[in-house]
């Protein structure tokens, strides 16, 4: 006993050496200090309080904007709407998850067609098989998932927790298809035959599906965590379904993959759609962290609420009708401040007959581009009339999942000048694919500005 007593007075002579605390609670800290790094593409909106709502008077008759202060935190946002381009590398990315999920299953079941000597062959479909995981430098943990579950990642998806082999090339052109099992999976991508026109087959785009969990803030502990499954590519449609008896075809057919427009915003997405893009491209960033072997996680990209959109389309302008200011939408030579409809009839006559690009007119007060017109653009918020009544002080925000109608800011190049204002607010339906709506993207500043 006497032994042991010695034992432990040295541990703890040791311990209190060591920590040099002098017996304080100094709490505990992080090896790296946080700095928030500012995402490419988009700038810092220093938040404080506004005046939220329209204060003059309303020509429509409108009661669900009445002024009132409100206090909004710093966050990030997006220069510009998001572009074609940049939701194309979206869809290409779910497109070739589709692709090269489909070719490791197919492997896979290919594998037990042969004896143990010839799986796992590198030759045709077998190239495609999911990607062998090093347990050299595995920890216990990962041995352990890899021995019960065959994966360290989401045992629940499709894939079953197993890694895709995203360094071999998919092949794209049938004529060189490697084996039949790769044709097989390739022809079930495509539309069949019979929905084929001009002698080419074309990508069946309801196969190409986004899932992702997110998390509620209402119901049990079980409905806490929901999984969205979302149809990713954009309805091209919406061009000649807006408008009846108009020749809208040419910009149908070219608008979202034609390189022309690729710097142009993005529209035909739904609500649902946008909060898809949002989550993609926070784990685009994540898993590029992780590779540099950087613990630290940035923090969610996601749709700006109503109150962050309207306190940003004011560029720091307190009582302005529109982002730049105000009451006119031309300046003293008659140049337009945004894309939109000023005259009936002539949609052309402010330089743009439907979309613009997305770095098109002046910026405001933020660096933001065509917070008004151009597109508008799609909120977290739900619409509700008694909102600004009910709703908290502090970074208001309507989040009813049972409510379809959601918030919409800023005017399109369709409207007249009343809803480019920036206390306007309009609502559409969050499964609606308009070519008028469009979106971009906000994230979170962690800590205080730095004085």
């Amino acid at each position: 006993m006497k032994n042991i007593a010695v034992y432990i007075t040295l541990i703890l002579v040791i311990y209190s050496c060591g920590s040099n605390d002098r017996g304080e609670v100094v709490g505990k800290k992080s090896s790296k200090k946080w700095y928030s790094e500012k995402p490419f593409g988009m700038v810092l909106i220093p938040g404080t309080a506004f005046t939220m709502g329209r204060e003059d008077e309303d020509p429509f008759g409108a009661i669900g904007n009445l002024p009132r202060t409100v206090t909004v935190k710093n966050f990030y946002m997006d220069e510009s709407e998001i572009t074609n381009s940049e939701y194309a590398s979206f869809v290409e990315w779910v497109r070739d998850s589709v692709v090269r999920t489909e070719l490791a299953l197919m492997a896979v079941d290919r594998s037990y067609l042969f004896d143990s000597g010839d799986e796992g062959s590198d030759d045709g479909i077998f190239r495609y098989s999911f990607k062998e995981i090093d347990t050299t430098d595995a920890n216990e943990y990962e041995k352990y998932m890899i021995e019960s579950y065959g994966g360290i990642g989401d045992v629940n998806s499709l894939t079953e927790g197993k890694a895709l082999n995203w360094s071999v090339p998919i092949i794209w052109s049938r004529s060189e298809y490697p084996d039949e099992a790769y044709s097989e999976v390739m022809d079930s991508l495509y539309l069949p035959f019979e929905d084929s026109f001009g002698g080419e087959r074309l990508l069946n785009v309801e196969k190409l599906r986004y899932t992702y969990s997110k998390i509620n803030k209402t119901g049990t502990r079980k409905a806490f965590i929901t999984y969205e499954d979302v149809a990713v590519y954009p309805d091209t449609t919406v061009w000649t379904k807006d408008f009846s008896y108009s020749f809208n075809d040419p910009i149908h057919e070219e608008y979202f993959w034609h390189s022309a427009y690729q710097e142009y915003p993005v529209v035909g997405v739904s609500w649902y759609q946008a909060n898809a893009f949002c989550n993609w491209k926070t784990k685009k960033k994540n898993d590029y962290l992780k590779s540099r072997k950087n613990p630290v996680r940035v923090p969610s990209f996601r749709l700006p609420t109503e109150a962050e959109w309207e306190f940003a389309a004011r560029g720091g302008l307190e009582h302005g009708t529109y982002p730049w200011g105000g009451p006119y939408t031309t300046d003293d030579r008659g140049i337009f401040f945004a894309n939109f409809k000023p005259v009936r009839g002539d949609y052309a006559i402010d330089g743009a007959l439907y979309t613009a690009e997305a770095y098109s007119y002046n910026p405001n007060g933020y660096g933001l581009y065509n917070m008004a017109g151009n597109v508008s653009e799609w909120t977290s918020t739900a619409f509700n009339q008694g909102s600004y009544r009910s709703g908290s002080s502090i970074n208001t925000n309507v989040e009813d999942v049972d409510n379809n109608k959601k918030v919409i800011r800023g005017g399109s190049w369709k409207d007249i000048a009343y809803f480019l204002q920036v206390s306007t607010r309009d609502y559409e339906y969050s499964d609606s694919l308009r070519s008028y709506i469009g979106f971009r993207t906000v994230q979170d500043y962690l800590g205080a500005l730095n004085k």
